[in-house]
C-alpha cells in the first residue's frame, strides 16, 4: 500500500521559488530611507499645566462618582477608587514635576561642562 514516492525537498523548493522572488522585491526599502523633509523640533510644553488639568479632570470625575455612588451598583463601585487613585497620582506628578525638570538641568548642565572640558584638553 505504498504512495507514490514524492522527492519531499524538490517539493519544499518549489514552494519557495515564488516568495524567493517576492522576498527580493520586498525587501527594497531605499524609498524609506529618503526624508521627503526634516523632521520638527521637538515641543514643549508647560508640564505642571498638563498635570494640573488633568488632575482637575481626576477631581471632578471623583466628586460627581461619589455624588452618584447611590444610584451605582455595588459592582461597580470600583469607579470610586479609580478616581481617587488618578487624583492622588495627579498630585503627586504636581509635586514631583518641579524635581524632575530641576534634575535634568542640572543633568544638562554638567554634560555641557564635560564636554566643554574634553573640549579644552583636545
Amino acid at each position: 500500500m505504498a504512495g507514490p514516492t514524492v522527492d519531499r525537498r524538490a517539493l519544499s523548493t518549489a514552494r519557495k521559488t515564488p516568495l524567493r522572488a517576492f522576498a527580493s522585491r520586498a525587501t527594497n526599502l531605499e524609498f524609506v530611507s529618503r526624508p521627503t523633509r526634516p523632521a520638527p523640533p521637538p515641543l514643549e510644553a508647560n508640564d505642571q499645566l498638563v498635570t494640573g488639568v488633568i488632575t482637575a479632570g481626576w477631581a471632578i470625575a471623583l466628586i460627581v462618582v461619589l455624588i452618584v455612588a447611590g444610584s451605582i451598583p455595588s459592582a461597580d463601585r470600583w469607579w470610586i477608587w479609580t478616581c481617587a487613585t488618578g487624583l492622588g497620582v495627579g498630585i503627586f506628578g504636581l509635586c514631583y514635576v518641579p524635581v524632575l525638570k530641576r534634575s535634568r538641568i542640572r543633568a544638562a548642565q554638567r554634560r555641557a561642562a564635560r564636554q566643554s572640558g574634553q573640549a579644552g584638553r583636545g
